[in-house]
């Protein structure tokens, strides 16, 4: 599946609210550090989790409307979704377990 990049509304609509599976949303930027240092997490995440969540990286910078929507205010913000609703968030970087755990309660 790997990550899809999203910057529009109809897009997010698509693919994260119509998503029959668990979402984990990434809200970064290019110029953040610490969105640098999540990315590689979050790929390894994409792989491990494969066919059973979706991975979604959203710029800040490019989807504005929908960082406001979820407020996020700082980045990275990372976002898990299942049918459109919040059921975990952390902001700022963490560790790959800290994710994991994130996905594994909304899979369980």
């Amino acid at each position: 599946m790997g990550i899809t990049q999203i910057s529009d509304t109809k897009s997010w609509e698509v693919d994260v609210i119509n998503s029959d599976v668990p979402v984990f949303v990434d809200f970064w930027a290019e110029w953040c550090g610490p969105c640098r240092m999540v990315g590689p997490v979050v790929e390894e995440l994409a792989n491990d989790y494969d066919g059973k969540v979706k991975f979604v990286k959203v710029n800040v910078d490019e989807a504005n409307e929908l960082a406001s929507k979820y407020n996020v205010f700082s980045i990275p913000t990372l976002i898990l979704l299942n049918k459109g609703e919040i059921v975990s968030q952390q902001v700022g970087a963490a560790s790959k377990e800290s994710y994991q755990s994130m996905i594994d309660r909304a899979l369980a």
